[in-house]
C-alpha cells in the first residue's frame, strides 16, 4: 500500500494513497475538524466511465473542416493521436488569426477546475493566447457579477466585502444582533477558491450561542439556516428581499431610530433616498407597504427595525440574492439599512456580504500573496460581462450598455474553453446550444465528458488534480500545501501546460510560454517566488525541498482590521475611492448614466416574470448543491446517491404537491416557455409554499423533443433549461439565473434513459498511436 499523500481541493485538503488492489483512498486532512462531506465523490469519479481518454474530433469537422453547425451536441467523435489533435488545433488557430485577427477568439475558462496555482486551467489557457497576441476575455462572475461592479460605486472597492469582510471571531465578540438575507447556508461553507485546510465556519457559528448573538435568517428556505439555538427563521417570499429592507428603512426613519451624525458624515444622498421612502415619487415604503409584497406581517417588520436598532446589528446580504433581475438593489438597500443603523466602520457592526455563501467570507485565516502563474498581457482591448456568452456569440456586432460604457459584441469565431463548463454555469441552455452552433470551432479541455465536451469541435483529455503535482491554497487558507501526484494519467490525458506547450511551439511561441521550464520547473520557480515575497515581509517560509517532503506549510496569522474603520473614524483623512469620498446611498454617476432599472438609490422593482401567475404558479430556486461542487463529482457516489431514480430531486411542499397529484419519490416534470427537465420529487415543508428548490450542477441531458419548449429537454434535472439568459441589469448585466418561474406536473410514462453518465458516440481510433 502506498503512503498518504497530501493535495488539496476547493472544498479542502485532504490525503490520498493506493491500496495493494490498486484501489484509490481517500482521507480527510487531520486538523480539519469538520472535513467536507464532498471527499465522498473523489474515488468514484477519477476513474468514472465518462472520462475523455484520447483526443477526439467530432465528426463533421473533422471531415468537413471549420464552420457554424447545429450538429455540435448531436453527433459522434473520432479518436485520434495527440499529434493529429494538436497540428489540427495550431492549424485552426492560425487561420483564425490571420483571416479574422484574435479579437475573433474567446478565451472562455472559469477557473473552478483544481485548486492548484500552476495547473489552473484558467491562467494556462490566458497565458498561452497571450503569447499567440490575445483574445476576447470575460469580466467578473457568475458567483457576484453585479457586486463587483456596483460596490465601487457605492464604497470605492469591491474587495471592501467580497474580501475583507469582518471575522467570524470578531462578529462573535461584538455583535449583538446579525440579520442576514439571502440566508447562511451550512452546505456553502465547504466551498472556497483554493479551499480551507480547517473548516472551522459551523464550529464558530455554533460558537455564538455562548455569547448570546441573535441570528435572523430571511429566507424562503429553512435550510439556509445554520445550526444555531439563537437562530430565527424569518421567511419571505422569493425576490421581495428589497421591499422587506426599505419597510425596516421606513420604520428607522419614521421612529427616529437612524444614525443622523453617521449619515451626515459618513454617506451622501441620504435625502433622497429618504424621499423614496416618504412616498415622493409613488407609494409610501412602510411597513404595510412592504408586507403586502414579502408576506411578513407589518408589525414583525416594525419589531425586526426595532430590534436592529437596539443593539450592534450587522446586515447581510448573500449572493444569491444579487444574482436575480434587479439584483443591485438587495446590495445596495442593505448597505443603505446598515448605514442608517450606523454601525459601518465598528467592530462587529455595519454591512457583510456573502457570509454563508462560501467558505472563506468570515474566515479568520491569513490574507496573504499566493503563487501565482502570470498570465501576460493581452495586446486585446474587447471584453464581455461573462454572463453575456450567448448574446456575444449569437449577436455578433450588437451594442450593449455596461457600467456606463456602450460596447459592441465581437464577431467571434473560435471558442477556446479549458478548466469550465458553460452548460452548468450559464442559462436558458436551449438558448445556449443554438449560440454554440454558431462559431467555426469549439475547443475544450477536458478531464470528463461534460455537456461542453459533447458541444465541442475538438476535445483534449487533460488530467485531473490527483493525477498531476501543484500548490495550493485559498486565498484564507491557514496552510499552503504540497499537492502530490498520486495516480498516472488516464488514457492519454495530459496536463494543460504540456497541451499549451506544445501547441505554443507550433505557433512559434513556446519559449515565451514556457521560458525554458518543466512543469516541476515551474512549481519550484513559483514557491521560491513566494517565499521571496513572505521573507521579505518577515515572515518565516521553508526551502522548497523542504515543503515538499513535510507536504504543507502553516501560513502566518495577519490581523484583519474592520472595514472601514479608518474612514469612520476620519472620513476627510481617509477618503473612500468614491467621486463624493463617502459612502454613496445616492450614486449621482449611476443616476447619470440613465438606467431605469438602476436609478442611483436602492428601489423596489418587480421581476419581469412577477410575483403572481396562475400558468407558472410557483417560484423556482436554483441554488448550490450540497453533494458537489457546481457540476464537479456529479457522477461521483456521494451526488449519486441523493438522485432519485436517477434524476436531480426538485423539493417540493407537501401542499403543493398534493394539488398536483405529486408523491414523495415521483418522477415530475417541471417546465416553463424557456424548457422543461425531469426531477424526482422530494417532499419537505423546509420550503415556503409555492416554492420549488432544483439545485445547479446536475450535469445537462438533453433529448431533442419538438413537443417541449425550446425543442428538447434536459432529463437529468438542469435547472438551467428553465433560468432565464437575461442580465440582472443594464448596469451589470450580471447573472440573473439564481429564480423563474416554473409548473410542475407528474410524469406518468417511463422516463427516458439517461446519457450523462456514458461517453458520446466515440469512432474507431485512426492509425497514429501518439
Amino acid at each position: 500500500m502506498s503512503s498518504w499523500r497530501s493535495t488539496t481541493s476547493h472544498w479542502g485538503a485532504y490525503r490520498a494513497r493506493v491500496d495493494p488492489d490498486g484501489a484509490l483512498e481517500i482521507g480527510p486532512h487531520p486538523a480539519d475538524p469538520a472535513p467536507s462531506e464532498l471527499l465522498g465523490n473523489v474515488a468514484t469519479a477519477v476513474h468514472h466511465a465518462t472520462r475523455v481518454e484520447r483526443p477526439a474530433i467530432r465528426r463533421g469537422w473533422l471531415e468537413g473542416g471549420a464552420g457554424p453547425s447545429d450538429r455540435r451536441g448531436r453527433e459522434e467523435f473520432v479518436s485520434v493521436g495527440w499529434d493529429t489533435a494538436l497540428d489540427l488545433v495550431a492549424g485552426e488557430l492560425r487561420r483564425v488569426r490571420e483571416r479574422h485577427g484574435n479579437e475573433a477568439i474567446y478565451g472562455g475558462s472559469y477557473g473552478w477546475s483544481s485548486a492548484g496555482r500552476f495547473h489552473h486551467a484558467q491562467s494556462q489557457l490566458h497565458r498561452f493566447l497571450n503569447t499567440i497576441g490575445g483574445y476576447t476575455a470575460s469580466r467578473n462572475t457568475y458567483s457576484f457579477g453585479t457586486s463587483s461592479v456596483l460596490l465601487p460605486r457605492l464604497v470605492g472597492d469591491a474587495g471592501t466585502y467580497l474580501h475583507r469582510g469582518e471575522s467570524w471571531q470578531t462578529i462573535r465578540e461584538h455583535t449583538d444582533l446579525v440579520v442576514a438575507f439571502g440566508g447562511m447556508p451550512p452546505k456553502n461553507v465547504q466551498i472556497s477558491p483554493g479551499g480551507v485546510t480547517e473548516h472551522s465556519t459551523s464550529r464558530t457559528l455554533a460558537d455564538w450561542d455562548s455569547r448570546g448573538v441573535q441570528l435572523v435568517v430571511v429566507s424562503p428556505l429553512r435550510s439556509d439556516l445554520p445550526d444555531s439555538a439563537r437562530t430565527e427563521w424569518l421567511p419571505v417570499r422569493p425576490a421581495t428581499d428589497v421591499a422587506l429592507m426599505l419597510g425596516i428603512a421606513h420604520t428607522l426613519l419614521t421612529e427616529g431610530l437612524h444614525d443622523e451624525e453617521f449619515l451626515a458624515r459618513c454617506t451622501v444622498g441620504f435625502d433622497r433616498f429618504a424621499d423614496y421612502l416618504r412616498g415622493a415619487d409613488g407609494p409610501e415604503r412602510d411597513a404595510e407597504w412592504a408586507a403586502g409584497l414579502c408576506d411578513v406581517p407589518a408589525d414583525e417588520i416594525r419589531a425586526l427595525a426595532r430590534r436592529m436598532a437596539a443593539g450592534r446589528t450587522l446586515v447581510t446580504v448573500s449572493w444569491s440574492l444579487q444574482r436575480i433581475e434587479h439584483g443591485e438593489q438587495p446590495l445596495h438597500a442593505g448597505l443603505a439599512l446598515a448605514a442608517m443603523l450606523g454601525g459601518i466602520g465598528l467592530p462587529g457592526g455595519g454591512f457583510g456580504h456573502g457570509y454563508g455563501s462560501s467558505g472563506d467570507v468570515g474566515d479568520p485565516g491569513p490574507l496573504l500573496p499566493l503563487p501565482t502563474l502570470a498570465q501576460g498581457t493581452n495586446p486585446v482591448e474587447t471584453f464581455i460581462p461573462v454572463a453575456r456568452i450567448a448574446d456575444m456569440l449569437l449577436h455578433p456586432g450588437e451594442t450593449y450598455d455596461y457600467d456606463g460604457q456602450r460596447l459592441t459584441y465581437p464577431d467571434i469565431r473560435a471558442v477556446y474553453w479549458a478548466g469550465g463548463n458553460p452548460f452548468h454555469h450559464h442559462q436558458d441552455l436551449n438558448r445556449l446550444r443554438r449560440a454554440f452552433q454558431r462559431p467555426d470551432t469549439v475547443i475544450v479541455h477536458e478531464p470528463h465528458w461534460t455537456a461542453t465536451a459533447r458541444h465541442a469541435d475538438v476535445v483534449l483529455p487533460v488530467t485531473s488534480t490527483l493525477e498531476r503535482a501543484d500548490i495550493g491554497a485559498g486565498r484564507r487558507d491557514t496552510r499552503l500545501i504540497a499537492m502530490h501526484r498520486v495516480l498516472d494519467p488516464v488514457g492519454r490525458a495530459r496536463d494543460d501546460h504540456d497541451i499549451f506547450a506544445a501547441l505554443a511551439e507550433r505557433l512559434g511561441t513556446g519559449a515565451a510560454f514556457t521560458e525554458g521550464r518543466t512543469s516541476q520547473e515551474w512549481l519550484e520557480h513559483l514557491y521560491s517566488d513566494w517565499r521571496d515575497r513572505m521573507l521579505e515581509q518577515g515572515h518565516e517560509a521553508p526551502a522548497f525541498a523542504e515543503f515538499w517532503a513535510a507536504g504543507e506549510h502553516v501560513l502566518p496569522q495577519r490581523d484583519r482590521p474592520t472595514p472601514l474603520a479608518e474612514f469612520r473614524a476620519d472620513p476627510s483623512a481617509h477618503p473612500l475611492a468614491t467621486p463624493s469620498g463617502r459612502i454613496e446611498l445616492r450614486s449621482a454617476t449611476i443616476a447619470g448614466f440613465g438606467l431605469p432599472d438602476v436609478p442611483g438609490h436602492p428601489v423596489w422593482r418587480e421581476p419581469a416574470d412577477g410575483l403572481h401567475d396562475a400558468r407558472l404558479p410557483l417560484r423556482l430556486i436554483a441554488h448550490q448543491p450540497r453533494t458537489r461542487l457546481h457540476g464537479q463529482g456529479d457522477v461521483g457516489a456521494l451526488s449519486r446517491s441523493s438522485k432519485i431514480r436517477g434524476r436531480e430531486p426538485l423539493r417540493l411542499h407537501p401542499a403543493d404537491a398534493r394539488g398536483r397529484g405529486i408523491a414523495d419519490g415521483d418522477v415530475v416534470r417541471v417546465f416553463n416557455d424557456r424548457g422543461a427537465c425531469l426531477a424526482g420529487a422530494l417532499l419537505t415543508e423546509d420550503v415556503l409554499p409555492g416554492v420549488a428548490v432544483l439545485a445547479t450542477g446536475a450535469w445537462y441531458d438533453p433529448v431533442d423533443h419538438p413537443g417541449q419548449p425550446g425543442g428538447s429537454w434536459c432529463v437529468h434535472g438542469n435547472p438551467n433549461v428553465l433560468t432565464p439568459d437575461r442580465p440582472t441589469s443594464a448596469l451589470s448585466q450580471g447573472c440573473a439565473g439564481q429564480q423563474t418561474r416554473v409548473q410542475v406536473e407528474p410524469f406518468e410514462e417511463e422516463p427516458p434513459p439517461l446519457n450523462h453518465d456514458r461517453p458520446p458516440r466515440i469512432a474507431a481510433e485512426t492509425p497514429e498511436s501518439g
